[in-house]
């Protein structure tokens, strides 16, 4: 009975008292605890996150400094290991002309070179003892550095060892030369980099409010760096004062994290003040207070809310559905409400937006079809007077007795029917090759015949199905970028297509310039500055997948080779 009452009298209320009652009891009380209970998880998630990050940013810091480092030693291993170098340094000089000649054709070119490719090399120096003379700052006297701590320790191994001389802002690696007999002539290479670029990770990837050391093997400190902001400026701390704290272990005031370089070996120490972690605390206490004040807000505002905010969002999606019946479907509906009312304004909105495409369908597609017919009677029309003007200068070409003319311009009507195919995408891959030759053997006339060609086919793919132009394009990079740059060398080109696991492969190779990864990257990307190549990648995956393509293999000096693949049908 008593229960009955309850429900009675609360029946009885009026839906906003209800409302409020319920926001009260099951939305304001529960939030503020759930609130209390967050402050003190997210302390403890905050000061664990922050150890996380910073591990995590100075773990990336010194992966980036570590790679930068084995770059360096692969350069340092490549000069030592020359052969040519070793040659220019191994031998005996009868006059300083003989010697210049040596250094400015081979040492300069080798060395240059390789800071031209790494402007971060300040200097590469080959300290020598064979009587050569100093020249610029390739080649120098051991007699310059002979006192000197690092080439005195550089003698006792051929490995390359990093000194750094902080105060100068200097860094560099030295190491002995080695020999084919295995004895030491006091010869040292030295490599020396741009100090401020190989710490650059640490002032870019490290967020603020941290302090930095790096020290070598003998705990030296030959890189300290921070960044605090102003109101953070006195939690800097010196070497010295970082050494106190880190004896103080747990009851430091300042978290520590240390990583070694795998490259060099050394020690790379971060600290940051324990208290910065617990400064981020502050706007969620505020946020509590605010939360709680909106929560009273809110309450209010529930007082007042009454079946007219319902029936209110209904009589205006009716009065939508009522412009939409006379014939206004340019209506916008929508609504970000997650309730049922907010589901039936999504749901009317995309039904108006679908119906929107439906007519935009239909009607761009009348407009495709009336200019694929265009296009269609302009490959009837077109190439039937191409074709008969070729073949009158064919010959006339043939009475005045020009052979070269004949060839060109029988070449040309091949290359002009199976380009345009009567308006058709497809053709068979024996029409393709026709183009493809047809295309070289105009090139090469308009060359003067300066480089050779050829086309290697299986028999099986030539009645597969191609799509038209995709090794015209490729064929003309090759001459364009690779052939015509090149000097000295006569050119060539091979085109050959096989069959391989159900799929019909071509590859077109040229012995041209060539080019780096990089570019061979970019060349099938939106950066390429060129579109055939590109254009026939996309077309191919376009149609048959993404698994499909174009694939560039190419190095520098020695030539390119593109393949493409796609199912055979």
């Amino acid at each position: 009975m008593r229960m009955k009452r309850i429900r009675q009298r609360l029946n009885s209320v009026k839906l906003r008292y209800k409302l409020a009652l319920f926001y009260v009891g099951f939305c304001f009380l529960p939030v503020m605890i759930l609130f209390l209970f967050s402050f003190v998880q997210m302390r403890r998630i905050i000061n664990e996150r922050e150890t996380l990050n910073l591990q995590s940013y100075l773990y990336q810091s010194v992966a980036t400094m570590d790679g930068k480092l084995e770059v360096y030693d692969n350069l340092s291993d490549y000069i030592a290991f020359d052969q040519d170098l070793a040659d220019v340094f191994s031998r005996t000089y009868e006059n300083a002309y003989e010697q210049y000649e040596q250094v400015t054709e081979v040492v300069d070119p080798v060395l240059q070179s390789l800071k031209y490719f790494h402007d971060k090399i300040k200097t590469i120096t080959i300290y020598t003892d064979n009587g050569m003379v100093k020249h610029d700052t390739t080649v120098s006297t051991v007699s310059e550095v002979a006192d000197q701590e690092w080439y005195q320790r550089a003698q006792e191994t051929t490995r390359a060892e990093w000194y750094v001389e902080e105060e100068e802002r200097r860094i560099f690696s030295a190491r002995r030369m080695p020999t084919d007999s295995g004895e030491s002539r006091g010869d040292v290479l030295r490599i020396e980099v741009d100090y401020e670029d190989l710490f650059a990770p640490y002032e870019q990837t490290l967020t603020t409010e941290y302090g930095i050391f790096i020290t070598d093997g003998d705990g030296n400190v030959i890189y300290r760096g921070e960044r605090f902001s102003e109101e953070n400026n006195g939690y800097r701390l010196s070497y010295q004062d970082f050494i106190r704290e880190q004896e103080k272990g747990k009851a430091s005031a300042y978290s520590m994290i240390s990583e070694t370089s795998s490259a060099a070996g050394w020690e790379i120490w971060l600290y940051q003040p324990k208290g910065i972690a617990g400064e981020a605390m502050r706007p969620v206490s505020v946020m509590i207070v605010l939360t709680a004040l909106l929560c009273v807000v809110v309450a209010v505002i529930a007082y007042f809310v009454t079946s007219s905010l319902v029936s209110g969002r209904i009589e205006k999606l009716t009065e939508r559905m009522r412009e939409v019946e006379q014939g206004n479907l340019e209506v916008t509906v929508e609504s970000e409400a997650k309730d049922e009312i907010g589901l039936l304004y999504r749901g009317f909105g995309k039904m108006l937006r679908r119906i929107r495409t439906l007519i935009d369908e239909v009607y761009v597609g009348k407009i495709t079809q009336k200019e694929a017919e265009m296009r269609a009677l302009q490959a009837q029309i077109n190439p039937h007077f191409l074709y008969n003007t070729l073949s009158l200068i064919n010959w006339k070409a043939i009475e005045a007795g020009e052979d070269d003319i004949s060839r060109m311009t029988l070449a040309m009507s091949t290359f002009y029917r199976t380009a345009l195919n009567r308006g058709r995408n497809t053709l068979r891959v024996e029409d393709e090759l026709k183009n493809t030759r047809a295309y070289l053997e105009i090139q090469s006339m308009m060359h003067d015949h300066d480089f050779d060609y050829e086309i290697i086919t299986e028999p099986e793919i030539l009645s597969c199905e191609s799509l038209n132009l995709i090794l015209q394009p490729l064929a003309e990079n090759a001459i364009t970028h690779g052939i015509e740059p090149k000097t000295g060398e006569r050119g060539r080109i091979v085109v050959r297509g096989w069959m391989e696991e159900g799929c019909v492969w071509f590859s077109v190779e040229d012995n041209g310039l060539g080019m780096d990864a990089d570019t061979a990257q970019k060349i099938l990307s939106m950066e390429s500055r060129g579109y055939g190549v590109r254009n026939v990648n996309e077309r191919i995956r376009l149609c048959y997948g993404e698994e499909y393509g174009i694939t560039v293999e190419s190095e520098v000096g020695k030539g390119t080779i593109m393949r493409l693949h796609f199912p055979a049908r």
